[in-house]
């Protein structure tokens, strides 16, 4: 159907690659994209290190690694033709104990098996030959592992949108969510929206939209603040390209690492750490409101149970420098506080269930004429455009 209405409340970069989508794909359709904010990337997009993920670390078959590897080529193709920055320069997973190994071993295996490209076992002295200054006894070496500036990606797809004849509204909180016959209306305060359809990319904000929305009540998001640091201007030729620790798979996040970016600075880290506000990204941000909704959730506490060794360590190297290069050290041997400044944060909205697990995967629940993306975890921005693409084959889907 032509000549509908659809709207797409959030303007980060899988909002925003979704509301692309939907024009490129419906001609004749207006999109309009709902934003609290007074500017399009504000929270996630807008914190992301730039890394364009290759697919090494997704398991075979879910739709993660699916999607990031489509992903990776369309937004390599989106770069180019726009002449944004797109940058491949590798990256390097370093083991640095004997016991890491295996888990390297099956890393290795996982990526093969999700078609990341030119990836090979590299060895202590090859790795001193991509790496000089690197420490480790062996790595996967993926070389066509890139970086991005994902704001500006954002602000192209919102232009994208617009010159299609879309709209984005900035500054426009959602309130209220009503069904009516035969559409969808969404309150600002007193502003309302008439929408044939609407689809929920809310991120941090996501399960508050969603319960705007009577969707269900889980998963929950947990926002984790991510602290950089950033090796000083004079430091920063130690690394050429992206240095990672083999991935804990108890644990949802990577570790610290080294990632250049586009700019030219080299950023170290991040840690994650429980954020007391959704929008926490300085430690002095407390939300009563968020804090007693993670009280008030059985899953917080079981996530806590599980996890509480690992937070402490996390907490240690938020507050020390010092901790915080610790673990930096095994991977650019040298590298200690010195040669570093506090960079910036970031916040993660990390899916949580009831039961306590940390939800690793998309979740997008569909009910009449809303579609709420649920969970859209890192690679989501890597994966922005085929995650569109996947969003409005489940817009349109027909029941």
């Amino acid at each position: 159907m032509a000549d509908e209405t659809i709207g797409v409340v959030g303007a980060g970069i899988v909002g925003l690659a979704t509301a692309r989508e939907i024009a490129l794909r419906r001609p004749g359709t207006r999109v309009v994209v709902l934003e609290k904010e007074r500017e399009v990337s504000r929270h996630q997009t807008g914190h992301n290190s730039g890394v364009v993920h290759a697919g090494i670390y997704y398991p075979p078959g879910s739709l993660k690694a699916d999607l990031t590897v489509r992903g990776v080529a369309l937004l390599r193709a989106y770069c180019q033709d726009r002449g944004l920055p797109y940058r491949e320069i590798g990256k390097l997973v370093v083991a640095v104990r004997e016991d890491e190994l295996g888990r390297m071993a099956r890393l290795y295996e996982r990526a093969k098996h999700n078609h990341v490209p030119e990836l090979r076992t590299v060895s202590r002295e090859e790795i001193k030959e991509l790496e000089p200054h690197a420490g480790g006894i062996a790595a996967l070496h993926s070389p066509r592992t890139a970086i991005t500036d994902y704001p500006a990606v954002a602000r192209e797809f919102a232009k994208d949108v617009t010159d299609s004849g879309g709209e984005v509204r900035l500054g426009f909180e959602v309130t209220g969510i009503t069904t009516v016959p035969g559409g969808v209306e969404v309150a600002s305060g007193p502003e309302r929206v008439a929408v044939d359809r609407l689809v929920l990319c809310a991120g941090l904000q996501s399960d508050t939209v969603a319960a705007l929305a009577r969707g269900g009540p889980e998963p929950r998001i947990v926002p984790f603040r991510g602290e950089y640091m950033l090796l000083k201007p004079e430091r920063a030729d130690l690394v050429r390209g992206l240095i990672y620790p083999v991935p804990d798979p108890r644990y949802p996040f990577l570790g610290v690492h080294f990632t250049p970016r586009v700019d030219g600075t080299v950023e170290v880290g991040p840690n994650a750490v429980l954020a007391l506000a959704r929008e926490g990204y300085r430690r002095t941000r407390v939300s009563p409101r968020d804090l007693l909704g993670l009280a008030a959730y059985p899953g917080t506490w079981r996530m806590a149970a599980r996890h509480w060794r690992t937070g402490v360590k996390e907490y240690r190297g938020s507050f020390s420098a010092a901790a915080f290069m610790k673990d930096a050290g095994h991977y650019v041997p040298g590298v200690g506080v010195h040669d570093v400044v506090r960079g910036g944060a970031g916040v993660r909205a990390q899916a949580l269930d009831r039961d306590g697990t940390l939800v690793d995967d998309f979740r997008i629940h569909r009910s009449d004429r809303i579609t709420a993306v649920r969970n859209a975890p890192s690679p989501a921005a890597t994966a922005s455009l085929a995650i569109a693409a996947h969003i409005v084959d489940e817009v349109f889907r027909k029941t």
